[in-house]
């Protein structure tokens, strides 16, 4: 009796003792009482930590998109409200007077002309140069090739001004001075390194049953390379260029020591908005705001393909 007693209080339910008899378990009102607290607690739990992953994006988003938004303010702001003190964050009078005044100068022009130039030859070089020796290091895997990659990390490592001088006495010497081509060289050196290591990380997330799916099929290992494999990382490829052509287009220091004035590029020309009184900040943000803008739409352009370059490789199976 005490035992069906004890039984139905514990939802009717007998587990096997040691002895082989039966004795009731408690699975019952009170274990369903116990998985409904611990549910509602992992419930509690995942809302406090969506709610923070918000709150650290917020911030993040706030750090990252704060400067550009004081930028694209104070380039609608008078000359005056530019230099006030304490600055405001909201022009108190908007005006196009620095757009006009920073577009019309002599050689703005030029310079996003040799920007354009400079940036999309230095982003070829660098993915003819790095696919190949990617490729290379991934498939046949060698010691060389390993040195290859951590030497080619190590020199991304070195700081610019160290083969800044060097490389711009090279370019003066062979009649290359103050050339888009000798600039575009000179970003390559920068862009190079980081476009092999990216590329190596892509290619080593393709199966190479594809490419010998490909060589069965009749096509030699470049065919395989050029139809099957660069297809499938045409993702990397598209972060890769984005990350060659950023390293070009805001590069500073190179374009300041081999150009002149026939290449200049655009951050060199915005450095030199000075008047008798100063910089001239209104016209400088102007600049830099439309400088900003083919990045952005490069990169809106090119989204889908970044997001597919980041997540290759993430799922296997």
């Amino acid at each position: 009796m005490r035992v069906a007693e004890r039984t139905k209080n514990d939802g009717g339910k007998l587990a096997p003792d040691v002895a082989g008899l039966y004795v009731p378990t408690t699975t019952g009102s009170r274990g369903r009482k116990r998985r409904g607290v611990n549910r509602e607690g992992l419930e509690a739990g995942r809302r406090s930590t969506r709610t923070l992953l918000w709150i650290l994006l917020a911030a993040a988003m706030v750090l990252y998109g704060f400067p550009f938004l004081y930028l694209l303010f104070t380039s609608f702001k008078t000359p005056i409200d530019a230099i006030a003190v304490p600055p405001t964050i909201l022009p108190k009078e908007w005006t196009l007077e620095n757009y006009t005044n920073g577009l019309g100068r002599n050689g703005v022009l030029a310079s996003f002309i040799n920007s354009i130039q400079t940036a999309v030859i230095s982003t070829v070089l660098s993915l003819l140069l790095a696919v190949p020796a990617a490729y290379g290091i991934t498939r046949y895997k060698t010691l060389s090739g390993r040195i290859f990659i951590m030497a080619a990390l190590v020199t991304r490592m070195v700081p610019p001004v160290a083969i800044g001088i060097p490389l711009a006495s090279m370019m003066a010497s062979v009649g290359l001075s103050d050339t888009p081509i000798a600039l575009s060289v000179a970003h390559t050196t920068i862009s190079l390194p980081l476009s092999i290591w990216l590329m190596s990380s892509f290619f080593e997330a393709v199966p190479k049953d594809l490419e010998e799916a490909a060589t069965v099929d009749g096509c030699s290992r470049l065919g395989a390379l050029w139809r099957v494999v660069i297809p499938v990382v045409s993702g990397g490829v598209a972060v890769t260029a984005i990350f060659a052509f950023l390293a070009s287009w805001n590069e500073f220091l190179f374009a300041l020591l081999m150009t002149a004035i026939r290449s200049q590029t655009t951050p060199v020309v915005i450095a030199n908005f000075q008047t008798q009184f100063g910089l001239d900040w209104g016209s400088m943000t102007a600049l830099a705001t439309v400088y900003s803008i083919p990045v952005i739409l490069l990169t809106l352009l090119l989204q889908r393909k970044i997001v597919a370059g980041m997540t290759l490789g993430a799922v296997k199976g």
